[in-house]
């Protein structure tokens, strides 16, 4: 059990979660809340008031917070922003989950001739654009001196120097840029927050809806549940500081190439 989610914190961290109602944004809500160390906690997600796992959790601890927020939606994303920032004062992690790899209409291209205007924009939408409009949102909450964490989940098939394989030509092209915009925030936020550390998080394959049709060929062993993903990546979060700020690093702690 970590002794705190941020590490050199003094006092609690208050924590925000996106993609909080499934897979890995929903283990990391339970497990910061077994954290010492943990304030308030905002859940947001789609319906994460209509999340049974949520609501229960919410139900046990007084300390959780669930929003809807459609992380799609520009205007949703800053009024959210707004609310958060009141509610909070200050925010110490930040913790972006949500993504898209396929959904209904949206499915990883095998070839050029499978790229389409509708699932380009729709990818990009919530795994490049919403995390880093997120962030502006909540500009206010991370102007402060003290340690704090924005750590966005992006893939290692968004490196340009690691694709040897080609394909998926949306997913990866928009967590290439989900990682240009955020290692351009790391370099803001030497000003914003010269205690924080901006970093991507890589969490490996895990078994979860989005891996679902792609899981077959994962080899033993580097199939994560989300429980054990979430430990990873948040044991590797409670080890960073300053220091640390702008890297993109892999759920065993090495970092991956741009």
């Amino acid at each position: 059990m970590h002794t705190g989610p941020v590490g050199d914190l003094d006092g609690d961290a208050n924590v925000l979660v996106t993609g909080a109602s499934r897979g890995i944004g929903l283990a990391a809500v339970g497990q910061l809340l077994d954290t010492t160390g943990v304030g308030t906690v905002l859940a947001v997600a789609r319906q994460a008031s209509r999340s049974p796992e949520l609501v229960a959790l919410a139900g046990r601890d007084a300390r959780l917070q669930l929003h809807d927020v459609d992380l799609a939606d520009a205007a949703a994303i800053e009024a959210f922003g707004r609310q958060a920032t009141a509610s909070l004062g200050q925010l110490h992690l930040l913790l972006s989950c949500a993504g898209m790899l396929h959904a209904d209409g949206v499915r990883p291209e095998k070839s050029l001739s499978q790229v389409g205007i509708d699932a380009l924009q729709r990818v990009f939408a919530l795994n490049a654009f919403a995390p880093i409009l997120l962030a502006r949102a909540l500009q206010p909450a991370l102007r402060h001196a003290r340690p704090a964490v924005l750590a966005s989940i992006s893939a290692r098939v968004g490196s340009i120097g690691d694709n040897a394989l080609g394909g998926w030509y949306a997913y990866r092209a928009s967590k290439a840029a989900q990682n240009q915009l955020w290692k351009t925030l790391s370099v803001e936020m030497r000003r914003i927050n010269p205690a924080a550390a901006c970093v991507l998080l890589h969490p490996g394959t895990v078994d979860t809806a989005l891996s679902a049709p792609f899981k077959a060929g994962v080899p033993e062993g580097k199939l994560f549940t989300p429980d054990r993903a979430a430990r990873q990546l948040l044991d590797i979060v409670a080890g960073l500081d300053a220091g640390d700020n702008g890297r993109f690093i892999a759920w065993d702690g090495t970092d991956i190439p741009w």
